[in-house]
């Protein structure tokens, strides 16, 4: 993936400005910045949802103006907030099944091939025993792997993922973001998390990206990881202590966990 001097706008507000840099087949990269910094914007611009006001946009090697279709099918994307009402009685196995609905059609029906996937989609996430439960009965850890699921079950090169662990207690966050480390390593898959937590996805990450409509810093963890960027990042006084000989942030006098 590479952007290219890429600038996104919304009305007057700059969103991202002069945006460069690439990201290799099979890495893990961390998008980390504040609220309003342009992380979910990147997103949405890989996705083809918002344009460019200037720069250009490759991704799985394609040129996004004149590959969007073809590119999209590609990524699997797990959204921040999802749209579905944990309420709605809908099953698990309904929930994943929605990841296959670009490679179904419209108005054609799943295959086998579709349920297999289905199936194999839970078995990765450690969710295969609730395929028959209510989705809106299962822990917020749970749903967040069902939505990892969904994707999945697209059968992506690219996961896409927006602040994942929002919402979810310590255990839970730990739990899924290994499980995000076991699958890139497992499938080969080339990952982007956004998250506002550098602590949380430090060790999982082949290098992190600091936003703030521009490119901060870029680079492994323990090349970037230093007060002087990291306050520029936050906007706030930053400390780094060492546990156990791994740093850790500490954001204006509170952990960012």
């Amino acid at each position: 993936m590479e952007f290219r001097d890429v600038t996104v706008e919304y009305e007057r507000r700059t969103a991202l400005q002069d945006v460069s840099f690439e990201i290799y087949r099979g890495e893990l990269v961390a998008i980390v910045g504040s609220n309003g910094s342009g992380k979910t914007t990147t997103l949405k611009t890989i996705l083809g949802l918002v344009k460019p006001a200037k720069g250009e946009v490759r991704v799985l090697e394609r040129d996004l103006r004149t590959h969007l279709k073809e590119i999209r099918g590609k990524i699997g994307y797990v959204p921040q907030k999802n749209a579905i009402n944990p309420k709605m009685p809908i099953l698990v196995k309904e929930v994943v099944l929605m990841g296959r609905y670009g490679k179904i059609g419209m108005l054609r029906s799943p295959k086998r091939k579709d349920y297999e996937a289905v199936k194999e989609a839970l078995k990765e996430v450690d969710m295969l025993e609730y395929k028959d439960e209510p989705f809106g009965h299962l822990s917020g850890g749970q749903q967040q792997r069902v939505y990892l699921a969904r994707a999945l079950a697209q059968e992506p090169e690219l996961m896409l993922l927006d602040e994942p662990t929002t919402g979810l207690d310590v255990s839970s966050q730990n739990n899924l973001l290994d499980l995000i480390a076991r699958l890139k390593e497992k499938k080969g898959l080339t990952i982007i998390i956004v998250t506002h937590d550098v602590n949380s996805v430090a060790e999982i990450s082949d290098r992190v990206m600091y936003l703030k409509n521009r490119i901060v810093a870029f680079g492994p963890f323990q090349q970037v990881c230093t007060e002087d960027i990291l306050t520029r990042v936050y906007d706030v006084p930053v400390r780094i202590v060492r546990s156990e000989g791994s740093p850790c942030v500490i954001v204006s006098d509170y952990h960012v966990h």
